[in-house]
């Protein structure tokens, strides 16, 4: 009789929305994984076409609301442990070699990333957070542990298990320019809005003039983004700015 230990399984998820530019380069480093599973969420570029060199389990649908989209994929993943990358993130050999390792002993629960971010090929480390970019967030998890909750932008998550960490860093193309992180502004504003109206919770002008100053302070001061010179400054305003915007657009803009 075999009695050799079973090997947990790992499952690679990515979320697309017409990522032919990025979709490739993201797909090639998760071939360390027992599977792959890609959402394609109305797309009308290439994606499908690149996905298909990697894997048949292609899930195609449209969906407003991020949890479900999320969901979707899922619900469909094998893997005992399931890891979630963006098509703009990348997985680096020692990472890929750290999430197999870890998941051969790892109790139920998840674990956080620790991320590098790139505006163009300048990597800014400091200062993220706030709604604007994260410095870690959890990607990895034993299936059943990560629960995604029903907002369009920067969706809550209920996690379960025990919380844990790995060391090496998930490489996050985050912008490709300072024009491109004012654009992705704009797309999450107005995304915050219809949420904001949705809730009927939009909040007040004088709240939201509180935040604009406190989240600002939280990037740059509390987070270090002074380190980062321009950069961090422009990222701490930007942090400040959402809600504010936000707020204005849910006021003022029909949904859309």
């Amino acid at each position: 009789m075999d009695t050799t230990p079973t090997q947990p399984t790992l499952t690679a998820l990515v979320v697309a929305h017409n990522e032919e530019d990025q979709l490739d380069a993201c797909l090639a480093t998760l071939t360390f994984a027992d599977e792959i599973v890609v959402v394609l969420d109305k797309c009308t570029d290439g994606s499908k076409a690149i996905a298909a060199r990697y894997t048949d389990k292609l899930i195609e649908g449209s969906w407003e609301i991020e949890g479900p989209r999320r969901h979707a994929g899922i619900d469909v993943c094998t893997g005992n442990w399931v890891l979630e990358v963006d098509a703009d993130e990348r997985v680096s050999p020692e990472l890929a070699a750290e999430i197999r390792d870890k998941i051969k002993t790892a109790p139920f629960g998840h674990f956080l990333i620790p991320y590098d971010n790139y505006v163009g090929t300048h990597l800014v480390r400091y200062g993220w957070g706030a709604s604007w970019g994260v410095s870690a967030t959890v990607r990895l998890y034993a299936q059943g542990a990560k629960v995604w909750g029903a907002q369009r932008i920067h969706p809550g998550v209920e996690l379960k298990g025990e919380r844990m960490w790995l060391e090496n860093r998930m490489i996050h193309y985050v912008d490709r320019n300072i024009s491109d992180m004012i654009l992705r502004l704009d797309r999450y504003s107005t995304a915050r809005a219809n949420d904001l109206r949705a809730s009927g919770k939009i909040g007040s002008l004088a709240n939201n003039v509180r935040r604009l100053f406190s989240r600002f302070f939280k990037c740059y001061i509390g987070r270090k983004g002074y380190r980062e010179g321009l950069y961090g400054f422009l990222i701490a305003l930007m942090a400040g700015l959402f809600p504010l915007l936000s707020y204005i657009k849910a006021k003022l803009e029909d949904e859309k």
